[in-house]
């Protein structure tokens, strides 16, 4: 039997925590805080499962054979790194999920727009008829999207992922996956442009489509993928969501005006590109993708389209 060790007591360890034993793994949790928040509804919750908390030490790490670590800390801390060169495992809640997923994995990821895009695209797959679970950095913690013992699983997982998240993710295969844009942050965890940009590129290792931003070098770099769409806010093309005399249009064909699409500005054009691409990818069908595009304001704070008075609309940006 493997013996896990989880190390954050945020909620995607109290996710993997729940995944664990609930399929009788032996598992022990680790918090580096001294006295984190949730720990006595955890104790309280999960009896059976031991925590301890403060100081991160290879006395910790010895008995485990497998480290799942929190999204929040580096895998490049040096006792993690002692911990891996001496035959640990190293993972995340992600690459439980992607070990244990019955359903085709919708994978997107960005510097920005990553929430907005994850849950248009939710939005189009249940437009569509199909069920669909979506949550990942998102929402619900990925692995309390797998279906319990005797439920259906659904037709899509779709999942936001961090640049964290992802790595300590190695056999994601996703089905469709896509980096909507790449631009400097998180350096003071990943230290250079190149490593952020790395971390992020990792989603499309296997996927069977991967979908890219033609505006945009750093996120389209080493697509190895058999099948590749793009989406850009220049003319479409071939394989291209892009746009063409003010609307929303796939390889020269016009799908949506402009002034139809509740997202604002040339940003939110090009969130319903993307959603457009990875939806069509995901062989979605467009009808149902249009209708929920005209229904979709956007996530509340972000642009959010709340009032069109005499020609005037007023949006709620808050969150920026």
């Amino acid at each position: 039997m493997t013996t896990y060790l989880i190390i954050g007591l945020g909620i995607s360890g109290i996710s993997a925590a729940r995944f664990l034993a609930q399929r009788g793994h032996a598992v022990r949790m680790h918090d580096t805080r001294a006295d984190p928040p949730g720990r006595a509804q955890f104790q309280q919750q999960f009896p059976h499962i031991p925590i301890r908390c403060g100081m991160l030490d290879e006395s910790v790490l010895q008995h485990a054979d497998c480290i799942v670590l929190s999204p929040g800390l580096s895998p490049d801390m040096p006792v993690i790194k002692a911990a891996a060169a001496v035959g640990k495992e190293i993972i995340g809640d992600i690459e439980l999920f992607a070990r244990a997923a019955d359903a085709p994995i919708i994978a997107i990821t960005g510097t920005n727009a990553k929430s907005t895009v994850t849950t248009l695209v939710g939005e189009m797959v249940a437009a569509a008829g199909l069920s669909v679970k979506v949550g990942g950095n998102l929402g619900t913690a990925a692995l309390d999207l797998l279906p319990a013992i005797g439920e259906m699983p659904p037709a899509f997982y779709v999942l936001e992922l961090s640049s964290f998240q992802l790595e300590t993710t190695t056999t994601l295969k996703a089905a469709v996956a896509c980096i909507l844009n790449i631009t400097p942050d998180h350096l003071d965890r990943h230290g250079t442009m190149a490593a952020y940009q790395a971390s992020k590129q990792r989603i499309y290792q296997n996927c069977a489509i991967a979908v890219c931003n033609r505006d945009d070098d750093a996120a389209t770099a080493c697509i190895t993928a058999p099948h590749t769409y793009y989406f850009s806010l220049g003319f479409s093309a071939a394989h291209t969501f892009g746009i063409e005399d003010n609307a929303l249009a796939f390889a020269g064909q016009k799908l949506l005006s402009i002034s139809e699409l509740p997202l604002s500005g040339r940003h939110g054009q090009a969130n319903a590109l993307a959603a457009l691409a990875i939806g069509h990818a995901a062989g979605l069908p467009m009808p149902a993708m249009l209708a929920a595009i005209k229904k979709f304001a956007g996530l509340p704070h972000r642009c959010q389209l709340v009032r069109e008075r005499q020609g005037v609309r007023w949006y709620d940006d808050s969150k920026g």
